[in-house]
């Protein structure tokens, strides 16, 4: 379970990154019904550090808290050097006991250089992610992704996306309500569909006014009515192939998958939160039978709904 947080920072500190996980895992929101979390900012020998702002921060913690910490998270730091060895050490001791261990941003460089990216999957900001692979040939790094889950290693790439890492880590560990419920306090989509090629240098197109949210809203608001390519271009009263390729300029997604996985976080919800079976949340999700609902659950989840629903009910007991 998910209940003490501790954050490495490490100079100089991106002030908006500490932010989003102080607002994620450090803000009291028990008034509400949600968990707290017993959050540290952890700095090495508790010394103060100083940001990439111009001011310093003053932790009230050295490094010890992380190391019977849940989540040991690294915000962004220089990329050069590497962390001291003894950040290393808590960052391997983090993972050899099986807590999450996560970095946003060019954190992920700190877990590189404690070897916990050899071999696994990752990501960092768009702009940094050939530096990555450069200095971490072993790792798998995918540029085109928001976050990345790899066992218990979490990287995220630029900026935001650390509060969409936060996000799926909370919905892991505590059910998607909890995640829906923080992200409407923090006024942010509960989960983004797409990746980091929505945000790289392009050469700039013609301005376009029309956007494809209505069409999205009205899909979410009746998945389980059948929809296809052809049925939501209609909406959008566009022709199917440029509606498909506008759908994935805006989204980083193509329709079909962005309409399953909406479908999938609608099921997770019901069976989290109501008495429905099986079949009925197939349907209500809009997969019509619970073998195409079973089938999509464990491509993109490696579970079954039976075993989702056994385990995030022991967790909210």
């Amino acid at each position: 379970m998910l209940r003490k947080v501790a954050v490495l920072a490490l100079p100089p500190v991106a002030v908006f990154e500490l932010g989003v996980l102080c607002e994620l895992f450090g803000y009291d929101r028990t008034d509400e019904g949600l968990p707290a979390y017993d959050f540290s900012v952890c700095s090495v020998g508790g010394r103060p550090v100083r940001t990439h702002a111009g001011f310093s921060i003053t932790p009230t913690h050295d490094l010890e808290p992380a190391d019977d910490a849940d989540l040991v998270a690294v915000i962004p730091n220089d990329t050069e050097e590497g962390p001291p060895e003894e950040v290393l050490e808590v960052l391997r001791r983090a993972h050899a006991r099986g807590a999450w261990v996560m970095s946003v941003c060019t954190g992920a460089f700190a877990l590189g250089f404690a070897g916990l990216l050899d071999g696994r999957r990752c990501t960092t900001h768009w702009r940094h992610t050939d530096r990555l692979a450069a200095h971490f040939p072993t790792a798998k790094v995918d540029p085109n992704v928001l976050y990345v889950a790899d066992g218990t290693i979490l990287t995220s790439a630029g900026t935001a996306a650390a509060v969409d890492c936060g996000l799926h880590l909370i919905r892991e560990e505590q059910g998607s309500a909890v995640a829906t419920q923080i992200a409407r306090r923090m006024v942010v989509p509960p989960h983004r569909d797409g990746g980091q090629a929505q945000f790289i240098e392009t050469p700039l197109q013609p301005v376009q006014c029309d956007t494809l949210q209505p069409v999205l809203a009205a899909v979410m608001a009746s998945l389980d009515r059948p929809h296809t390519v052809d049925t939501m271009a209609a909406q959008a009263h566009m022709a199917p192939r440029t509606f498909a390729r506008k759908f994935r300029a805006e989204t980083g997604a193509t329709p079909h998958d962005w309409l399953t996985n909406q479908r999938v976080l609608l099921a997770r919800r019901l069976l989290e939160e109501s008495p429905l079976g099986i079949d009925a949340i197939a349907v209500h999700a809009g997969f019509g039978s619970a073998a195409t609902l079973r089938h999509h659950f464990g491509q993109r989840l490696s579970t079954t709904p039976q075993a989702y629903r056994a385990m995030f009910k022991t967790r909210v007991a």
